[in-house]
């Protein structure tokens, strides 16, 4: 949801503007802006998917530093993870120092302070959760933050955190927009225990948020056509046995739960304008399937249309 764009104030009062929509969004802070007055262009998006606050904050280079000194003007205690979806960010804690690239994420601990830069037109996503909710000390969350880079739950979270963002207008007004708050905060707690905890309470904390790292990399890998159950399991070091124990538990199907998502998707490719150029072979490839036959059974299965027929009548056609 747009919540503010500077091209809509005169530009006497974007810097105002701008400063009031990320103390008001996400608590008290200090912002230097690169190009001051009419160079300054933001445009901030806000959503809100059950406990954490997801922001796209678009536009020219900036400055933002948060101090314990800040903390203490509000009551927010939060814990954020930041991303640099376009251009190279830097983050600043305690003497540590990052690049952030469209690859890598950053974590910050409100009460801890920390600063966010980046130079030129640049695109951070970051998201923000209440540091209690988050359930770990924060000399926890301190320690990890500068050793994410060894995390293995670094590019999955990274991939959940830019699917949520590309379709999030839609997923945060769904009813299921708090279950996605909670599997990111899981997630989080998994990133924060990778590299800060213990071997014993890293394995409780893993086998807590197993379910979650499990759905999380079969959306990573959704297109990928030998995702398998045996390459699942292995990949997250447990049984076939154990991984489809874990699935019945959580209530759903391995299989059927990725047939249905590839479906969904080859679904909204086969009437997106920007793939009617491609043939309905190459969509079926491109989410999966690698049988014609087999897609187009399971496809109208579950449509009760053949893939060409729900080409053919269209999205408009589809909605009278």
């Amino acid at each position: 949801m747009l919540v503010l764009d500077t091209n809509d104030y005169p530009p006497s009062e974007r810097l105002e503007a701008f400063h009031a929509a990320a103390a008001g969004e996400s608590g008290s802070c200090s912002i230097e802006h690169e190009r001051p007055g009419e160079g300054v262009w933001k445009r901030v998006e806000v959503w809100k998917f059950g406990p954490l606050t997801l922001f796209a904050t678009h536009g020219s280079g900036m400055r933002i530093w948060r101090t314990p000194r800040h903390a203490r003007f509000d009551s927010m205690n939060s814990v954020s993870v930041i991303t640099q979806s376009t251009g190279t960010g830097s983050f600043a804690w305690n003497g540590h120092q990052q690049r952030v690239t469209p690859n890598t994420m950053v974590l910050a601990h409100k009460t801890a302070g920390y600063e966010y830069s980046w130079s030129g037109n640049g695109l951070s996503v970051a998201y923000m959760v209440d540091a209690d909710l988050l359930g770990m000390p924060e000399h926890l969350v301190r320690t990890a933050i500068p050793l994410l880079s060894n995390s293995s739950m670094g590019p999955l979270l990274l991939h959940h955190i830019r699917m949520i963002h590309q379709d999030a207008d839609r997923l945060s007004a769904d009813a299921g927009a708090h279950a996605v708050g909670d599997a990111t905060l899981d997630l989080t707690r998994a990133l924060v225990a990778s590299v800060a905890l213990d071997e014993g309470v890293r394995r409780i904390v893993g086998d807590e948020t197993l379910l979650t790292r499990v759905l999380a990399y079969l959306r990573a890998h959704l297109t990928d056509p030998v995702l398998t159950p045996q390459r699942i399991a292995h990949v997250h070091n447990i049984s076939l046995r154990s991984l489809y124990r874990l699935c019945e538990d959580g209530g759903l199907s391995l299989e059927q739960w990725i047939i249905r998502r590839r479906l969904e998707g080859a679904r909204r490719d086969l009437t997106g304008p920007e793939h009617a150029h491609r043939t309905i072979d190459a969509i079926a490839r491109s989410w999966g399937f690698t049988s014609h036959t087999h897609f187009t059974r399971r496809f109208r299965q579950a449509y009760g249309l053949t893939p060409r027929a729900w080409r053919n009548a269209g999205p408009a056609s589809l909605a009278d």
